[in-house]
């Protein structure tokens, strides 16, 4: 047990040098209490009206203490650098006769449920998460209603002492998952962790895996759909999104919108957005392995065409695609990094004359033009960003092995591809696995 006086000079010392920490005293009659906090994370209304209006209230000091026994927001002491850690996140320390106690009464001002902004769908909720935990946690609790959905609670980032939920369903969840996903938060050493994305890059276990394994989502009903699949989510503090793991290729592929709409749109639209992959894949590396190394693969006319369209351009196709692609990979950066008023006209209007420069200046073919913009267009038709930003980086790797080897190099190197993939897994699942959705007992309905 603290001695309370002692606790209180020490948190007093270890404060003194932060100009908002306050030592307040209250006293009225033959009552006293002192109040310990650090003004700029606290509620001043909940202060008010549940700590100091309260205490000159009641008609004895020992009314107030039972008073403050009885608030459901009371936490535990267990060391003096529990408390001043708290003292820092917005919690209340009261010392009223002998004892001390311990509240949380932090202000939050980032609790704004926001609206979907990265996985944007015509139908369905058009919410997301918000940048408060407790928040997040409210909005998942009104919409799975099942006793057996579990949180567990842990701080990472030795510095930032970041909360961290995880969440499953205990009836559902993979226990061997679970248990290595555990595993992986307590071995965290990293100072601070200021995002999801940055908490999946350090618990994914390899430095270098150029694919995801567990996806970020800002949507709140795919946080449900896979909380029923038995999956676990992740939710950082201060950060509007979650991670879901395990998380396999065909994750990356699914929208929310699938669920929405009629069996044959879906089906057509997952068509498509495959469709989308492979041309964003390896339609690069055909251009050069054609032009370059294979033209008879083209009937004579689309052949002549091909290079008639090529005259002037003083380097090989290689370089040719290779400037292009670079090009476009300048103007999405662009557009992202442009503030949003001026981002869609800069770069489209960049692209429109780098484009119309580049064919009249005899840097570019024609066809290439079109090319590099199918390339683009297909790339934003993978619904989830970090398999988007994959293949952008991996049709690289195969125009390579067409530059030096045509044709058979891309097919090679797309086999290789295929393998890679089928050697990868998300903690324990194949990573090519067609992931099927648990379906949830009749009578757990949702």
């Amino acid at each position: 047990m603290l001695n309370a006086t002692q606790t209180m000079c020490w948190l007093t010392e270890q404060l003194k040098s932060c100009f908002d920490m306050t030592h307040k005293k209250l006293q009225v009659d033959e009552k006293t209490a002192v109040l310990l906090f650090v003004k700029t994370v606290v509620d001043g209304m909940q202060l008010q009206q549940n700590i100091i209006k309260p205490f000159f209230e009641m008609p004895t000091e020992q009314h107030f203490d039972a008073y403050l026994h009885s608030l459901p927001n009371q936490q535990e002491i267990t060391s003096r650098e529990q408390v001043l850690l708290e003292l820092t996140k917005g919690s209340l320390v009261v010392m009223i006769r002998g004892s001390l106690l311990m509240f949380d009464i932090k202000k939050v001002n980032s609790n704004s449920v926001l609206q979907t902004s990265v996985e944007t769908t015509i139908q369905g909720p058009q919410t997301s998460l918000s940048e408060d935990i407790q928040t997040n946690l409210n909005l998942i609790r009104q919409r799975y209603h099942q006793p057996s959905l579990s949180i567990e609670m842990f701080e990472v980032g030795t510095k930032s002492h970041q909360s961290l939920a995880v969440l499953y369903d205990r009836e559902l969840v993979n226990q061997a998952v679970l248990e290595d996903i555990k595993k992986r938060i307590e071995k965290l050493g990293e100072p601070i962790i200021q995002s999801t994305g940055e908490l999946g890059r350090m618990m994914n276990g390899k430095k270098y895996s150029l694919f995801p394994t567990m996806m970020v989502t800002e949507r709140t009903d795919r946080i449900i759909y896979n909380l029923t699949g038995g999956k676990v989510i992740l939710l950082l503090d201060g950060n509007p999104f979650a991670i879901m793991a395990p998380s396999v290729f065909y994750d990356f592929m699914n929208s929310m919108e699938d669920n929405y709409r009629s069996y044959w749109i879906t089906k057509s639209t997952k068509i498509l957005r495959y469709t989308g992959l492979l041309i964003s894949l390896i339609l690069p590396g055909t251009y050069v392995a054609v032009t370059s190394f294979n033209p008879e693969i083209f009937r004579v006319q689309l052949a002549l065409s091909v290079a008639g369209s090529r005259v002037g351009v003083p380097y090989p196709s290689y370089l040719e695609v290779l400037f292009l692609l670079l090009i476009m990979e300048l103007l999405i950066e662009a557009s992202i990094r442009l503030p949003k008023s001026i981002s869609g006209t800069a770069t489209t209007v960049g692209g429109l004359i780098l484009g119309t420069a580049a064919t009249e200046a005899a840097l570019a073919s024609n066809i290439m033009i079109i090319i590099v913009s199918a390339v683009a267009i297909s790339n934003f038709a993978i619904p989830i960003n970090e398999m988007s930003f994959a293949i952008r980086v991996t049709k690289y790797l195969l125009l390579f092995f067409a530059s030096v080897s045509g044709i058979a190099g891309l097919i090679l190197s797309f086999i290789g591809f295929i393998m890679y993939l089928t050697h990868i897994n998300s903690f324990g699942e194949p990573y090519f696995k067609l992931f099927l959705q648990k379906k949830p007992d009749e009578n757990r309905g949702m």
